[in-house]
Formats: structure tokens, sequence, C-alpha cells
């Protein structure tokens, strides 16, 4: 049986997630991100929009004529990529296989964990949901196809696997555009000769195939037949590992505040030591009521791993930071590394 060692990550409906988190006033109503002049489109629409039919790519103006009553927002670029970097560092806390699609989704390969794909999803989720108050669905199957394809399954906030004996009965009743490779253009050819599902499509020979889609058509005989060869591809090291959390309340306790450095240092300790690597320097992030940012960094004379070292290290850090409002964020990070084994073998040389 073929192992499910692949996921898929997609957040769910991000741009607009991100704006109703950020301003919780949004929440309940439609709420449509795009270019806001006459020719803008609809860069994301959160679920109470689309039950009105708007959707992601749709000119502004057909959207207001669709949901005139919806609350209508430009994007903010810069914030999105924060949080994503948020949610992308939490990845590669799990696995240093990783390759991301874009600003919200992207790749594991979970081959070389021991741990269970379910549990790992929903510590994924868990994780996700405390750093950045987001929702995400998580598709789990053997190859990059079928994980991103049950990632869709049960949006939003969902969790699908989709196992080699699901094959190919799962995917004979859908529609044809949801076969990675065959986009809108290609899909209406297809539904011109009479082809709408994978079903249909199953019917047609490999040659056939290649005919009509060219190179690609090969690609796409296997994949409806749940085959699909491509690999998940690291585009990045890791270059620092942390967490940080965005209070219910603003608050410049130092208590609260050396709480949350306290369960900071021990995730970070617990991913040094899976991966049996040391860090140097560590930063810590703060965000004021006015939303102001600032990071204080301090490089160490040794490498560190431990929750002691880290945790002691980095109160010293916030003690040297002077508090003139209450914070609504704090982050802590670590970076620098050094293999566990070449440190240990420096000791000796």
């Amino acid at each position: 049986m073929d192992k499910l060692t692949i996921m898929h990550i997609d957040m769910d409906a991000f741009f607009a997630s991100v704006e109703e988190n950020d301003n919780p006033k949004l929440k309940g109503f439609p709420v449509i991100v795009g270019g806001l002049s006459k020719h803008g489109i609809v860069t994301t629409a959160n679920y109470e929009a689309r039950k009105y039919g708007v959707h992601s790519a749709m000119p502004i103006f057909m959207a207001k004529e669709k949901c005139p009553h919806g609350i209508y927002v430009s994007p903010r670029m810069d914030r999105y990529r924060e949080v994503s970097s948020v949610i992308m560092d939490i990845l590669y806390e799990i696995t240093d296989v990783v390759e991301p699609l874009s600003i919200d989704e992207a790749y594991l390969d979970i081959s070389n964990l021991n741990k269970d794909s379910m549990e790992l999803a929903l510590d994924i989720k868990e994780r996700v949901m405390k750093n950045t108050g987001l929702t995400l669905s998580v598709g789990i199957s053997y190859n990059k196809f079928l994980a991103k394809l049950a990632s869709d399954w049960n949006k939003p906030n969902g969790i699908k696997i989709i196992t080699k004996d699901m094959i190919p009965e799962i995917l004979l009743p859908l529609p044809v555009k949801s076969v990675y490779g065959i986009g809108n253009k290609s899909a209406k050819r297809l539904n011109n000769i009479g082809i709408f599902t994978i079903e249909d499509l199953m019917r047609l020979s490999e040659d056939f195939l290649v005919e009509f889609f060219g190179k690609y058509g090969s690609d796409i005989y296997n994949r409806i037949r749940g085959i699909d060869h491509r690999v998940v591809e690291v585009t990045r090291e890791r270059k620092s590992i942390g967490s940080e959390s965005t209070f219910s309340i603003d608050t410049k306790d130092i208590d609260i505040l050396k709480s949350y450095l306290k369960e900071f240092s021990k995730e970070i300790s617990e991913t040094l030591l899976y991966k049996g690597i040391q860090g140097r320097t560590l930063t810590i992030k703060i965000k004021d009521e006015f939303f102001n940012q600032r990071t204080r960094s301090k490089t160490l004379v040794s490498y560190i791993n431990s929750e002691y070292d880290i945790y002691n290290n980095s109160v010293n850090i916030l003690n040297e930071i002077e508090l003139d409002n209450k914070l609504r964020l704090i982050g802590l990070t670590i970076s620098n590394f050094i293999s566990t084994d070449f440190e240990q073998l420096s000791l000796f040389d």
C-alpha cells in the first residue's frame, strides 16, 4: 500500500481571513478583498461573500452587483506576507521538505517523520491557529495531485485523506478542471467534445490525450488513475526557528510576557533537538497596541539548544527593551545554526 507521505496545506480565504482577524468587527459579514477601482478584480472573497456568487478574479463591479452590502477592502500585501512568513516558519518546524506554491499554500513531504499523518495535520492546524488566529485545510495522500485535490474537499478548516483503495472511484464524478494541468480553456475544449467528468476522460486513450494536450497528455492520463511522480521540491533552507503569539488583551505585564517566552523556548528547543542543530542568535519581536513593531537580537558566545538557555537569554533580551506601550504581540526566534555533531567534534579538535 502506498504510504500517505504528501500533504497539501491551503489557507482558507487567506487575504479576507487576515482582514477579519485583524479587524474582528468584519466577522460574519461578506468581506471582499481586491482592487477598488472600476477596473479592479476580486483577489479573495470570504465564505460569506461566496454565498452570493462572488469569487476570486471576478471584476469588482460585478461583485458589487451580486453583493452590494459586502465590505470591500484594498489588499495589504505587506501584512499578508508577514502572516505567511509565520505560517511557513511553522511548516519548516515540522519538516525541511517544504515546497511553497504561493503566499498561502504549500506541499510537505513527511516521509522522513515517524508520525501519523493525521496527528501531524492536527498539530499544524493547532499551531497556525495559535500563532495567527487563522484556519487552514489539509489534504493528505500518497502523491501531490491527490493531496491538493484532498485539501479542497472539506473547506474551510477541513482535513481529507485520499488512500489508494479510493482510486479511481472517488475521482470519477469530479469535473475535468479538477485535474492538475487542465485549465479553464482546456476544460471548455473537452466540454465541447462531450467530456465533462474524470469518468468521461478515462474513456479516452493516452494517445488521444497526448494529441489533445501535447506533451502533458501522458501526465494527465496517469493523474486521473491516481499516478503522479512529481516530488516535493525544496526551494530554500530553514534560516530561523521560532514562534509568536498575538494576545487576546494587550499587555505590558512582564510576568505574562515571560510566560510566553517560556512556552516559545520549549517549542524551539524541541525543534532544535529533533533536527540535531543548535543556534546562536536570539531575536525577540514585539508589536505594540498601535501596531508599531520592533525587534531586538543578541548573538551569544556559545551555541545553545536547551529550553533553559533559550529562556534565560530571551528574558535578558526582553529586560533590555523599554516598553512604552502595551503589547499586542510577542515572538521569539533563534538563528545562526550549526549541527550538533559539528559542535561536538569541534570540542575535541
